[in-house]
């Protein structure tokens, strides 16, 4: 939580300055009120008062009162405002920290665990904030400044608040050492229930298709039923602080009250001789009782203070241990560093152009005890088409990964444009391709605004340079039908689009850019044969300087590359044209015969 705290910036730390001064005058206002409410009481019980002198005295227990509120005002919304501040700051810090970081953390913590912590964590240390700069401050001055009023009243008073003391104390520790372990487990209830929820949403058509709701239901009701009954503990637990907190107020109040009316019963005054010394005796009695009477209610009222101090801390304890969890998962998120360094070559440290060359690349994941790829070396020239193909799992999809650095290679060297990407700017290696991953994915907005997505790193874009990249990527036709045209509405996930649609956009939106390499990853496989034909007959012309590097499943894709490089098992078991292939690799001759006869080969 400490660290949490120390991303305060310094406008919100001289905030933080201003509404202590204002919780101090607030408790200076607070303890004022039994100063005046035992003069009054004085006054009440003394002959000859007149109603003046005791609305005299009032007036300014009026004043106490409007002047602790409008202290408390201000403090709620200065709390207020630097609680929203600081949620602000981590909620930017928890962005681009994880836009930062390589697919390995973004496993690591899983994409349900980091929305759960960008929202309902950052929630948890804001309302901490914005309760403990009006309480945590206050409640402590309160109770110091109000038992250091009364501490010289009487012995007995003073023994019977630090008995009321000692026992909230021991109350509260024992009540939030059972609950805190639970708290450390309702955060990651909280991220197993998103993660099952996000699963069922994204799902939905598979699982009406299996019939499988019910399946999905008990799935959710466990999550659900476990953090309920977390909840339900935790809830019960602090719930005894507040039974706790009035036991101890109307028991300090009862004693207060038993203890000061046995004070007064031993008020004596020793008997005189003479009827002066009998009345004098008399008016001394008198005088003490109003006076032990007036501090007794001058005591209540200070003990009362100490009593409300800590039950202030109580609502804080209730929510410190849950904001404590919420805060060390915050501040995990911040301190992980992404295992993928930027570099510090800009895009003029290339020695050449559309170039990209593998020298004896291994990779292997962070928790696995094999590689994935192993001994890989080719190297694609300005305007070849080399393919990839093997059977599943064979690492097509991390080799090319290992390109715009999604991933770092375990041993070797990737190299674009003759420099190591691990050299480069992360921002420079991107600005040099366009890649078109296994899912498309489409933004809400707009068709133009998900072709444009990127476009800028090489000056504005126009209208008919995205047509172009349309009609290349074969998608202008269904495009320039809609209604809207470019500016046609494109829902989250690209939900109205078909899986082909969505392909070819992904694909126009890469051409878009005008990189100098071009990445598919396997992003031909929702087209039909004939557009499949087409879209590559066009890619072949319109972008002849461009270096296309595919990942496909059909033989009929890459075909006519340049070099065809055979993966099995991450390794390098064919690499050629495809005539040469033919000829000569068993595991090429499997895959090509398996989908298209001899005659179609030939």
């Amino acid at each position: 939580m400490l660290k949490i705290l120390k991303r305060f910036t310094k406008k919100e730390v001289g905030y933080i300055g201003i509404a202590i001064v204002f919780i101090v005058t607030q408790v200076f206002f607070d303890l004022r009120l039994p100063d005046y409410m035992s003069k009054v009481t004085k006054l009440i019980q003394e002959k000859g008062t007149t109603v003046s002198q005791i609305v005299n005295e009032g007036k300014w227990m009026v004043l106490c009162a409007l002047g602790s509120l409008v202290a408390a005002v201000i403090v709620g919304f200065l709390a207020a405002k630097v609680a929203a501040g600081l949620s602000r700051t981590l909620r930017h810090d928890v962005y681009h920290q994880v836009s930062e970081f390589s697919m390995a953390e973004i496993n690591k913590f899983s994409t349900a665990s980091l929305i759960t912590r960008s929202t309902n964590d950052i929630t948890q240390v804001q309302m901490i904030v914005a309760m403990g700069l009006q309480l945590i401050i206050k409640a402590p001055i309160t109770a110091v400044w109000a038992i250091l009023k009364i501490a010289d009243k009487s012995w007995e008073w003073t023994t019977a608040l630090g008995v009321a003391v000692l026992f909230i104390l021991v109350v509260i520790g024992i009540i939030v050492t059972i609950a805190m372990p639970k708290f450390k487990i309702i955060q990651k209830l909280t991220d197993k229930l998103n993660s099952v929820t996000r699963e069922n949403l994204t799902g939905i058509r598979v699982v009406r298709a299996y019939n499988a709701e019910d399946y999905q239901t008990a799935k959710f009701e466990k999550a659900n039923d476990d953090i309920t009954s977390t909840n339900l503990f935790i809830q019960r637990i602090m719930a005894m602080m507040m039974p706790m907190m009035s036991l101890v107020s109307s028991g300090l109040s009862v004693a207060v009250y038993l203890i000061g009316a046995n004070i007064i019963k031993a008020v004596t005054v020793a008997p005189a001789s003479t009827p002066a010394g009998m009345k004098a005796a008399f008016t001394a009695m008198a005088t003490g009782r109003i006076d032990l009477f007036s501090d007794m209610v001058v005591f209540t009222s200070y003990g009362m203070q100490v009593v409300m101090a800590f039950m202030m801390l109580t609502i804080i304890f209730i929510m410190l241990p849950r904001a404590n969890v919420s805060a060390g998962r915050i501040m995990e998120v911040i301190d992980t560093q992404s295992s993928i360094k930027d570099g510090t070559k800009d895009e003029s440290a290339a020695t050449e152009v559309g170039t990209v060359e593998f020298k004896d690349v291994c990779f292997q994941y962070a928790d696995a005890s094999e590689y994935v790829i192993e001994h890989v070396s080719f190297k694609a020239n300005k305007g070849e088409t080399v393919a990839f193909i093997g059977s599943t799992g064979s690492g097509k999809s991390t080799l090319i990964n290992l390109i715009p650095r999604y991933y770092d290679a375990t041993s070797g060297q990737v190299l674009v444009d003759g420099v190591d990407v691990k050299e480069f700017e992360e921002i420079a290696l991107h600005n040099k391709m366009g890649f078109i991953p296994q899912k498309p994915v489409m933004f809400n907005g707009t068709i133009r605004s998900n072709l444009e997505l990127g476009t800028n790193a090489h000056g504005a874009i126009t209208d008919d340079e995205l047509q172009t990249a349309l009609r290349i990527a074969q998608a202008d036709e269904f495009v320039n039908k809609m209604p809207d045209g470019l500016d046609a509405e494109i829902s989250q996930g690209g939900l109205n689009l078909s899986g082909g649609q969505k392909q070819r956009l992904a694909i126009a939106r890469a051409i878009a850019r005008r990189p100098e390499i071009l990445v598919f990853d396997d992003s031909f496989s929702a087209l039909d044969y004939k557009t499949d034909r087409v879209l590559r007959d066009a890619l072949k012309t319109e972008t002849a300087d461009t270096t296309k590097l595919i990942v496909a499943q059909r033989i009929g894709t890459i075909i006519d590359a340049d070099q065809i490089i055979v993966l099995d098992q991450g390794k390098v078991v064919g690499h050629g044209t495809h005539e040469e292939l033919l000829k000569n690799n068993a595991i090429y001759q499997e895959i090509a015969y398996s989908q298209l006869s001899k005659e179609e080969l030939a």
